[in-house]
């Protein structure tokens, strides 16, 4: 008789069996876990980071209404006294309705002189904190967040002495 081929170690098919199983103390650990502190901090500081920017621009809007309200105030008056006193009290509420402390701005000028075609400015001037936390408040003093602003009096205003001499 003829001798029979040789048979292989294992079926074709065979699925090779179960692997070792790992030890039962790392079974369904999660790698990565000492990483989530530090998410979290960088999560909150960049939180911060945004609502001091967004602080920085609040307080530019306001400055910028601040000098824009004391300067048309004054254009529009006829006295430059009395001009100037209700120029003062148009910027604080004009700060004061952003949410923000009217005592704590500074405004400088009138700079220019109230005549028919003169040019009449106010600087506002706003201290932003070095890191504003929205419950607690701020803390330090960054820098100044600044606007000036200037408008030309009307030729044809009456109310005022003089002639217009606007060369136009």
């Amino acid at each position: 008789m003829s001798p029979l081929p040789p048979r292989p170690a294992r079926p074709l098919g065979h699925h090779p069996g179960p692997r070792p199983t790992p030890p039962r103390r790392e079974r369904a650990a999660v790698g990565g876990v000492e990483v989530l502190p530090f998410a979290v901090l960088i999560f909150v500081f960049g939180t911060l980071l945004l609502v001091n920017a967004w602080g920085v621009i609040d307080a530019k809007f306001a400055v910028t209404s601040a000098s824009r309200e004391a300067t048309r105030t004054l254009a529009e008056s006829s006295d430059a006294g009395p001009g100037d006193a209700a120029a003062r009290r148009a910027a604080e509420d004009a700060i004061a309705a952003y949410g923000r402390d009217p005592g704590r701005l500074e405004l400088s000028g009138p700079t220019g002189s109230l005549v028919r075609c003169g040019t009449v400015s106010y600087t506002a001037t706003y201290p932003v904190p070095a890191i504003r936390i929205p419950v607690i408040g701020g803390f330090g003093r960054a820098f100044d967040v600044t606007s000036t602003h200037s408008s030309r009096v009307d030729a044809l205003r009456s109310g005022l002495p003089g002639e217009a001499t606007c060369g136009g």
